[in-house]
């Protein structure tokens, strides 16, 4: 597995997902719990939180993947999320895995792990990952 130490450009990442969900958490219903940071290639950031809803809802992490494609990012290189409450980063879950190794094969992904916060590309995170293409899909219908 390629984990990377933590960058400064890492470390500013985090900063931010953590400023979104500190400004827009709302743990008492528990609504919005989790921010994201993705950093695209020219090195803007789009931010997203979660919205939970009991029939599944969107991740903060598509969230963001949503803002960045809103404001017309197409390469995006590296991505985080970070809990309310000082939970600190958190990482993808299996959905958000596979979206982000579908949709952003090079992109890489703030996880903890037991060596600490690292850096880690998102092919280690979804070993033996379903092979599914957009286009494909696209052109299907």
């Amino acid at each position: 597995m390629d984990m990377r130490e933590l960058t400064h450009d890492d470390i500013d990442l985090i900063a931010e997902a953590t400023a979104v969900i500190d400004a827009n958490a709302d743990a008492e219903s528990g609504i919005h719990t989790v921010g994201a940071a993705v950093r695209d290639a020219t090195g803007r950031v789009h931010l997203g939180v979660n919205l939970y809803h009991f029939t599944g809802g969107p991740c903060a992490e598509l969230v963001a993947l949503g803002a960045a494609r809103s404001a017309s990012a197409r390469e995006l290189v590296t991505i985080v999320a970070v809990g309310d409450g000082g939970r600190g980063v958190k990482a993808p879950c299996g959905r958000d895995r596979q979206v982000l190794a579908d949709y952003h094969p090079g992109i890489r992904v703030i996880v903890p792990t037991p060596a600490g916060v690292r850096n880690v590309a998102i092919a280690d995170l979804l070993p033996l990952a379903f092979d599914w293409v957009a286009e494909e899909q696209a052109a299907s219908h």
